[in-house]
């Protein structure tokens, strides 16, 4: 299914030829763009510099068409269901709308990719507990489960044997653990949710111009992550 066809199942031929001329020529321009899903409770925007970190290191990395800015949309607008990723994440209670839960739901359900990190990086915090009675609510009780280390993700782009530890687990911050996994919902077998309480979004909160110091650069899980959202 080409990019053309996934916007139509996802909102319609009506629906996408009624779209501002700018956003419809925006999809053509770019393989990938960044979209931060903002949502009516909690925090939403936080880890500002992550996404530009995520960027380069696809243009560095990769040979996708990549929009250079972040593209910030409400979880309630229709329209979020036209992104090939979305990102998701906050420290507080998540509380979706009605229209937030179900744009959400027929998003993932669809065909779309978010990648949720919760910023306590914990396992017992608000925003780990709400988050995770909120995809309950929507998908099932069971539908969350641990990701192997088998998985895809981790050989999408490139290799990884488990789940890259962050800086904030290793300082004892949080819940004092090393989550030893990542969390995933998958529809008809493709993984539409990633779920992390690994904090990698402030991980990688730094600016890109500082990459040059690091020994490793630590986003590129992140390549993986977009990656595996494009072409699964």
């Amino acid at each position: 299914m080409d990019r053309a066809d996934f916007l139509r199942l996802i909102i319609g031929s009506a629906a996408l030829a009624a779209l501002p001329a700018v956003v419809r020529a925006g999809q053509g321009d770019y393989d990938f763009w960044f979209t931060r899903l903002m949502y009516e409770s909690g925090d939403w925007d936080v880890d500002a510099r992550m996404p530009s970190n995520v960027i380069t290191a696809l243009i560095d990395y990769t040979t996708l068409r990549v929009d250079p800015d972040e593209h910030v949309i409400a979880l309630s607008d229709p329209k979020m269901r036209l992104a090939p990723f979305c990102y998701l994440a906050g420290h507080k209670l998540v509380q979706f709308s009605p229209q937030e839960r179900a744009n959400f739901a027929a998003y993932v359900r669809n065909g779309g990719f978010v990648f949720v990190d919760d910023c306590n990086h914990d396992i017992d915090g608000l925003f780990a507990k709400s988050f995770e009675a909120e995809m309950a609510a929507i998908f099932g009780r069971e539908a969350l489960q641990k990701i192997p280390n088998s998985h895809p993700l981790y050989s999408s782009y490139f290799r990884f044997t488990e789940p890259p530890t962050t800086a904030f687990e290793l300082n004892g911050w949080g819940d004092d653990l090393v989550h030893d996994y990542l969390k995933g919902i998958s529809i008809n077998g493709r993984m539409g949710l990633l779920y992390s309480n690994k904090d990698y979004g402030c991980e990688w909160d730094y600016d890109w111009r500082n990459k040059r110091f690091l020994a490793e650069d630590n986003t590129k899980f992140a390549v993986n992550i977009v990656m595996y959202a494009l072409n699964a």
